[in-house]
This record gives C-alpha cells, sequence and structure tokens, in this order.
C-alpha cells in the first residue's frame, strides 16, 4: 500500500480526481468530513447511548457522545504527530502532492470521531441482544430463507459494520450517505471484512467484520481507490487494513482504558486507592508530585492522573506506529498498537479490574438484561409486522405499529434480508432512553 493513494479525497459520486494541491485550505476535504458527521441524526443519538453504565443518573459518566468526542482528540494528536513523521520520510506526499501533517489528524479524528455511531443502545450487550434475537429467538426461523452469510450479518450483528453502512448508504435523495472521503472511510474500517469466514487468521483485522452484504460492494469500490491490499478474493472476500486505522484504535483503546477507568473510580466502584498504585508507571517521569499532592478533590486528582497517563499512551502509540510503518503498509502488523506497548501489562491490569468492578457490577448486569428484554421485544413487533405486511398478511394493530416507524424503515418492498437489516439498523440507532420509551409504548405500558 502507498500514502498517496491512501490518502485520497475522493467521494461517493465523484466523476474527476480530487488534487489535494487543490483543496481550499479554509475548507479542507478531510476537515468536511469531521463537520458532516457531527451534524449527523446518527452521531446526535450518541448522546443518550450507554458507554459504561446504562441508563446512568450521574452526569459524569461517558456516554457514546463523549467518548466519541474524546477519542477524536486523541485521535487528531495521534495523526498530527504520526503525520510529521510520515511526511519527513516521505517528503515528496508534501512537495509534489501538497499533503500536510495536520491532513493525517483531520482523517483519524474524523474516523475517529465516528467509530462507535453503528453502536446499538444499551453498550456491546446491544449488539448481543439484536443477534440472539436471531439466533436463539423468534427470528431464527428466518435461516432458511437467507443466505449464510445474510444471516451470519444478523446474528454476529456488529456496530462497526452498521456504522460503515450509515456512513455509506444511499437513500433517497441522498446519494452516498454522508459522502465522505474515502480516505476517512478506511481509516474508520477496523476489520475490512465480510461476516464469513469467523475470524480466519489472528490478524486484529480479521477479529470481526466491517461491512454487511449489502454494503459489499460499495466497501469494494472504496478497498479499491484506496489500494488497500487484497488478503482473500472469490466468494470471500477481505483486504488489509487501513494504516490510520491503528491510529483511530489506538485512540479509542487508551481513551477507555483510562477514562472508564476513572469513571469507575468517581462512581465508587473502584477505590481511589487504585488510581495512582495503577496508574503510576504510566505516570512516573511526568508526575509532579507536590501539585498532586496539593490537589484537595478527587476528581482533581483523578483529572491530573489521567491527562499525564494519556499523554504517555499517546508518545507510546506513536512510537509503535513508527517503529512498525513497513509491516502496517504490508499489512503484516497482525496487532494493535497497544499489543506493542510498552506498558501492555499495565494497560491489562487496569482492563482486567475495570471489567471485574464495573462491567460486571450488579448495576450494569441488571440493566444489561433489561436491555435484552427490550431489545428483542422491539425487534419481534416490528418485523412481525413488516414482514406480515411484505406476505399480503398485514393486520389493524400491525398497521399502527408501522406507523410508529420513520418512513425509510416502513418500506417492504425489499429483500427479507433487507427488511431484517433494516430493523436491526432502526432499533440500532435508537438510543437507550428513546428504546426504554417505545418498549413502554409498543408494551402497553405507557399511554
Amino acid at each position: 500500500m502507498n500514502w498517496e493513494q491512501l490518502l485520497s479525497l475522493k467521494r461517493h459520486g465523484d466523476t474527476t480526481k480530487r488534487l489535494r494541491k487543490e483543496q481550499d485550505e479554509t475548507r479542507l476535504g478531510f476537515e468536511v468530513d469531521y463537520d458532516r458527521i457531527i451534524f449527523s441524526s446518527a452521531f446526535r443519538s450518541l448522546q443518550d447511548k450507554t458507554q459504561v453504565i446504562p441508563l446512568s443518573k450521574t452526569d459524569f459518566v461517558h456516554t457514546r457522545l463523549t467518548h466519541s468526542l474524546e477519542v477524536s482528540v486523541v485521535g487528531r494528536s495521534l495523526g498530527r504527530i504520526a503525520g510529521k513523521k510520515i511526511l519527513e520520510k516521505h517528503p515528496h506526499l508534501q512537495e509534489m502532492h501538497g499533503y500536510k501533517f495536520n491532513d493525517f489528524g483531520a482523517i483519524v479524528a474524523a474516523a475517529a470521531l465516528a467509530h462507535d455511531i453503528g453502536n446499538p443502545p444499551f453498550g456491546h450487550n446491544g449488539e448481543k441482544a439484536i443477534g440472539e434475537y436471531f439466533k436463539n429467538g423468534n427470528g431464527q426461523h428466518y435461516k432458511s430463507q437467507l443466505s449464510e452469510k445474510e444471516f451470519q450479518d444478523i446474528i454476529d450483528f456488529e456496530g462497526n459494520a452498521n456504522g460503515f453502512r450509515l456512513l455509506t448508504e444511499t437513500r433517497e435523495g441522498v446519494d452516498g450517505g454522508l459522502r465522505l472521503s474515502y480516505a476517512t472511510l478506511g481509516a474508520f474500517m477496523k476489520y475490512p471484512k465480510e461476516s464469513l469466514p469467523k475470524k480466519p487468521t489472528k490478524h486484529i483485522a480479521d477479529k470481526k467484520f466491517g461491512f454487511f452484504q449489502s454494503e459489499k460492494d460499495s466497501f469494494q469500490e472504496i478497498a479499491k481507490e484506496l489500494g488497500l491490499a487484497q488478503t482473500r478474493d472469490g466468494s470471500d472476500i477481505s483486504f488489509s487494513r487501513h494504516p490510520l486505522t491503528y491510529l483511530v484504535e489506538a485512540a479509542d483503546d487508551i481513551c477507555y482504558t483510562i477514562i472508564d477507568f476513572e469513571d469507575g473510580i468517581n462512581l465508587g466502584l473502584i477505590s481511589e486507592d487504585y488510581a495512582l498504585e495503577y496508574l503510576i508507571k504510566l505516570v512516573k517521569d511526568s508526575i509532579n508530585t507536590k501539585k498532586y499532592n496539593s490537589l484537595k478533590y478527587k476528581e482533581a486528582r483523578l483529572s491530573y492522573l489521567r491527562a499525564l497517563s494519556i499523554n504517555t499512551l499517546i508518545t507510546d502509540a506513536i512510537d509503535v506506529f513508527e517503529a512498525n510503518e513497513e509491516a502496517i503498509l504490508a499489512g503484516t502488523f497482525e496487532v494493535s498498537l497497544m499489543d506493542k506497548s510498552k506498558y501492555a501489562a499495565q494497560i491489562t491490569d487496569i482492563i482486567s479490574l475495570s471489567v471485574e468492578k464495573i462491567y460486571k457490577s450488579q448495576e450494569v448486569i441488571e440493566k444489561e438484561i433489561a436491555g435484552y428484554k427490550i431489545i428483542s421485544d422491539i425487534l419481534d413487533v416490528y418485523i412481525t409486522a413488516l414482514v406480515r405486511k411484505k406476505e399480503g398478511n398485514t393486520s389493524n394493530y400491525g398497521d399502527l405499529i408501522l406507523r410508529t416507524l420513520p418512513l425509510f424503515y416502513q418500506r417492504t418492498a425489499l429483500s427479507l434480508y433487507q427488511i431484517l437489516l433494516n430493523t436491526c439498523g432502526y432499533v440500532a440507532s435508537l438510543s437507550d432512553s428513546a428504546a426504554v420509551h417505545m418498549h413502554n409504548k409498543i408494551m402497553g405500558k405507557q399511554l
């Protein structure tokens, strides 16, 4: 893979090449990507979607929206620092084509901003709940009517693939979704493969999947334009990651490692005593102990440690990226940047503690159980009504139910796969509170 192709400014529907040297510096194409994402309705819904604690009543716990904004900030720093090093190593990118280090920051920031845009309500258990409905719930009887990969798309419903769909899906009057640059779409794609085969190798790009069958053609077009190395062809396609994806992933890893840990302490789920004990190796070279000891309030002490820790991990991630750039461009770098971090042991310890004390806390488990029921019931009611309408077997109740759906999701002149995937997409678009409200309505609990 080569950087000139990987930094493509092309957008869906373009018939001529967009050249970096011809860009308006006050309205750079990669920065337009960021704007389009942040003004999208899908991004707005993240303000009420779970990051750590579903339906949390506190005002300092992160939602998907605040998490995404923080990841984009860290991603911008990673991209800019990496961009300076890449341009030093490949000066023709700047001298011949006009690329600047800020371009790398803008691409990574935009992709990082969108990295959770396809996630359903109630955190990662929302994905599992959608899949469970088709795997073991009432949705399993649709299996015989779908291809193997179509059924795999929904039983392993994947927020990354749904995010790619949201960013690129053509709708009436909206051609190519948000029409982001291909460079940003490439950096967004953590798992550039389809749902089958599952985990064919230990390469991190094969860990999950990144597009549904409905977006297979559009993904291939983008991958070809970017010059992503194809790793499998024929009936099962996959590609190497865009190199900047590693920086997007690192930004996410850094934020959820440190900030979820901070949330756990602020919530009282983890003792503050663990903060310095677990972060000391990350901050020992930069901490001002006099300043730390002068901070009176817990929140201020945690904020100080968090800032130092994130800065340490940014520097470390850049070192790993720079040392492995050739392998990354060749598609042979098989793990995340943080897996190669010299602080990998500390990161593992922090995540393990967060899993034990936060993600498996009684409050989280109880709300996740409720989330499973809510998502299953909503899917069942809407899918039943849509399929019966498609089959010409609708009822008055079904007609009433369908009127509560946005017009785009009411369509039934589609394949069964498209109807099922659309309904999954609608449920995934709901915020936590909207899902609870919708469930109360359709279950007759609220007038």
